[in-house]
């Protein structure tokens, strides 16, 4: 496998012993809800994914199987995100981690993350062939389906609710309210949708960038000073991970544009 583009910031902060992980955790894992894990191969892999060690915690979770592969979905969505530079071996990780989570919601089919990430990988990979393509393809009702039964599964999910909002705004805002209608998309529950994802995250950064950007697609103009606030509110957010610490370099990136 080729050699993934290392995490480019200071990651010394975000290094976890053992103890240190487990104490962190609830606040790590706000957004995903992710259980603390009883293999010690799999906190090991978690801790790498935190210290921004992307590819390595891609293989830890892969090696360690079972609980281990929410890692590796993990690892590979934000890495493929945020990280990878070629737009092919982009959209190849997210098909590559949509079908992992599919073969792990077959075996797991009450694991929230198992739902999750099939959703967050298909998206983003949507978003990268073309919200219209993927529509046509059929991806966008596997997308609000997967995250709809992830919020069933884990109502305080609150990334589940952030990417369901962005589903409503990326559809309504790339096809019209009319077509978007047909597709199960609506601005007022994508809205809803933003709002409890950062009631049941308060500190999130990437919550506030993907409001912002959910206000702006489904409220045009009016709500540029709003989308800035937030904007200006997640570049000032206090990363506890290498994951978070990208969401704030993003937030700080859009702010000096």
């Amino acid at each position: 496998m080729a050699k993934w583009t290392p995490f480019p910031y200071d990651a010394s902060a975000y290094r976890y012993d053992p103890a240190a992980l487990k104490k962190h955790w609830p606040r790590l894992h706000a957004g995903d809800v992710e259980p603390w894990p009883k293999d010690e191969a799999v906190q090991a892999a978690w801790a790498l994914f935190h210290a921004g060690e992307f590819q390595k915690a891609y293989e830890a979770g892969l090696k360690a199987g079972g609980a281990g592969l929410t890692v590796a979905n993990k690892a590979q969505c934000i890495y493929a995100n945020y990280l990878e530079k070629s737009e092919k071996t982009k959209l190849a990780m997210f098909l590559e981690a949509a079908e992992r989570a599919e073969k792990q919601q077959a075996a797991e089919p009450k694991n929230p993350n198992a739902w999750y990430w099939q959703a967050y990988a298909l998206g983003r990979y949507g978003q990268g062939i073309s919200v219209a393509k993927a529509l046509a393809q059929g991806l966008g009702a596997k997308v609000r389906h997967a995250l709809e039964t992830t919020i069933t599964l884990a109502p305080k999910h609150a990334d589940a609710h952030i990417a369901l909002g962005a589903f409503h705004a990326e559809v309504i805002d790339k096809v019209g309210k009319l077509i978007g209608r047909t597709q199960g998309a609506d601005a007022a529950t994508g809205l809803k949708m933003y709002r409890e994802a950062l009631r049941l995250n308060p500190r999130s950064a990437i919550a506030r960038v993907e409001y912002a950007n959910g206000l702006v697609m489904l409220e045009g103009e009016k709500k540029l000073k709003e989308a800035e606030k937030l904007y200006a509110e997640a570049a000032a957010c206090e990363p506890i991970d290498a994951m978070e610490r990208l969401d704030v370099e993003m937030a700080r990136a859009e702010l000096d544009d």
